[in-house]
């Protein structure tokens, strides 16, 4: 964590939280990426707009642990992970999915946190990130990203206001095949198909269920943090397939979210409310204990909380199970007023 959590928010701004010409005979995806079918030179234009070159398809591959979790639901392992991996306790964060955590090198477990030298003894070809602040990788430390930009090549890929589920899917699985893997394997057509259903399904719910109001929420010890929908990429998608969210009225700086005091926490009525599940974080049995306004807010009253995975992992497999997790919630959600 970095030295404070209001420092963590606004850096983050996550509590809420095309095609190109390229190089080489193997056109993948929608041009981003491209190799020489005999091993030559590779590359892959990020959202960034920013082009990594390798000689080779990159075998030495370091990720943030999110974007880590999503290669591998393609079929790409990474060598080391940064960001959330494990828990005090040893566990895997959520943040790993489905990522064996105890076969990667880790090289920083939290905020601001970053090993160089472990970075460089794995000799990597391609460090990978999210983005969500303009040319920013996330949870690679500013102080130290000129270091770590020397030691190999970087591809950012969009996960906040700039893109939506599925388009952030679609370059995860772009990237994914640039590195070799086979997107028509059985696995990823079913998760696909899977993720598609997923998706009709919460249109069908929320079209059933109109007039359900959901807060996009957060909580540390001093703030409840109301998130603005449209600036992450779950959140924007869920709206476009019309659920209705509360809207923050006074969003901080940055657009993300409107912190408001506990006192102020019942500002905006909201029949439901998908509260920030990661590490780090108040959950609802936290609130209820420490908060009077949080359990007296009408949804938390009629036991309409949910978790909420404020930074999806964006493989189609990980991103179905929380269209059909909210669609079973939003299904159950009666209105509070």
């Amino acid at each position: 964590m970095p030295k404070s959590r209001a420092a963590l928010l606004t850096r983050r701004g996550v509590l809420t939280a095309g095609s190109a010409l390229c190089l080489g005979a193997v056109l993948v995806g929608c041009g981003s990426g491209s190799a020489d079918d005999k091993g030559g030179a590779w590359s892959f234009k990020d959202d960034r707009g920013q082009t990594a070159s390798t000689k080779g398809t990159p075998k030495n591959v370091v990720a943030f642990v999110g974007t880590a979790a999503a290669l591998h639901d393609f079929g790409v392992e990474v060598k080391g992970v940064f960001g959330p991996t494990k828990t005090a306790d040893g566990k895997a964060d959520i943040q790993a999915g489905s990522l064996d955590v105890n076969k990667v090198e880790i090289l920083g477990n939290a905020f601001g946190k970053f090993n160089i030298e472990k970075y460089a003894a794995l000799k990597p070809d391609l460090l990978v990130s999210n983005v969500w602040e303009k040319d920013t990788l996330w949870y690679v430390p500013e102080e130290s990203k000129d270091k770590i930009g020397k030691l190999a090549p970087s591809v950012g890929l969009f996960s906040g206001p700039d893109t939506t589920m599925p388009k952030a899917i679609a370059r995860n699985a772009e990237l994914a095949e640039a590195l070799g893997a086979d997107l028509k394997s059985k696995k990823t057509t079913e998760a696909k198909a899977r993720f598609e259903k997923a998706s009709e399904r919460l249109r069908q719910v929320a079209r059933a269920n109109p007039g359900i109001k959901v807060l996009i929420g957060s909580g540390d010890p001093d703030h409840f943090y109301v998130s603005v929908p449209d600036k992450a990429a779950d959140t924007k998608y869920y709206k476009e397939l019309g659920v209705e969210f509360v809207e923050p009225q006074n969003p901080d700086a940055a657009g993300f979210f409107e912190p408001l005091s506990w006192e102020n926490a019942g500002k905006y009525q909201a029949d439901l409310i998908i509260l920030d599940n990661r590490t780090g974080t108040l959950q609802d049995k936290d609130l209820r204990a420490g908060k009077p306004t949080w359990a007296g807010l009408p949804a938390v009253k009629a036991n309409q909380v949910a978790p909420r995975f404020a930074e999806p992992i964006f493989s189609y497999d990980a991103c179905a199970k929380l269209l059909e997790d909210l669609a079973a919630t939003l299904e159950k959600a009666k209105k509070t007023s």
